[in-house]
């Protein structure tokens, strides 16, 4: 039997290797096909509270099908391990929406893909939002199980308002410790983004998961984490 610890745990895992990814394999069901799964590769960014944000162009066969039929299933993989049958995954599977407040969520999207800019300043590209409805979680071999929304969704926290203002003060005051975390000292780096589950930090063109051992719910437990030795 699993217990609520587990089960808090494995949706935990599930959320930090999906944070720690870029892109997934994006299923959609083919308006042309009727129905027929089509799959395609897509960027894509975990939102603070567990669900995927998107930005697709109306033109794209995946967008279509979505306005046909909005639901959808990603599915994201340990992309540095060559043992496919064995390593972490997750795939998400829920409904897909047009996201409206498309300012709020382009700062933070095109902080972790500003080659998207040019994308974001055309109006046929729009923000679409993957909310979860179910969960299917391989952490590796006979660590497998489905996680509900409920368990694995994230309430709202304070550091969701106050992560803007907090990567503008750390990335001025605090560059040693940033590069200190990438274990890099001799690159630049940046914080791009905080979450419940750690933060993120770009070395160059890539961007560095940090995870964080225990839940991350304002700023003051944010700089704890960040300037940690």
């Amino acid at each position: 039997m699993i217990t609520d610890n587990a089960k808090t745990a494995s949706a935990r895992e599930a959320r930090q290797l999906l944070r720690a990814h870029r892109y997934g394999a994006l299923c959609t069901l083919s308006k042309k096909f009727g129905g027929h799964p089509f799959g395609s590769i897509t960027p894509y960014l975990v939102d603070y509270d567990g669900s995927l944000l998107i930005l697709i162009s109306t033109l794209a066969e995946h967008t279509k099908n979505i306005q046909n039929d909005s639901r959808v299933s990603l599915i994201t993989h340990n992309q540095e391990s060559t043992h496919i049958q064995t390593q972490g995954r997750v795939t998400v599977l829920g409904s897909a929406t047009i996201e409206t407040n498309r300012e709020f969520t382009g700062k933070r999207y095109l902080r972790y893909f500003p080659e998207a800019q040019s994308y974001f300043a055309m109006h046929d590209f729009s923000f679409y939002r993957i909310v979860p409805q179910a969960i299917r979680f391989i952490g590796g071999f006979g660590n497998i199980q489905w996680v509900k929304a409920a368990e694995y969704v994230v309430a709202n926290n304070p550091v969701i308002a106050q992560e803007e203002d907090f990567i503008s003060e750390i990335n001025a005051r605090h560059e040693t410790a940033i590069r200190r975390q990438t274990g890099q000292d001799n690159l630049e780096a940046e914080l791009v983004g905080i979450d419940i589950d750690g933060f993120d930090i770009r070395v160059g063109e890539q961007i560095m998961r940090i995870q964080s051992d225990v839940p991350i719910l304002d700023a003051q437990q944010a700089l704890q984490r960040v300037i940690a030795p």
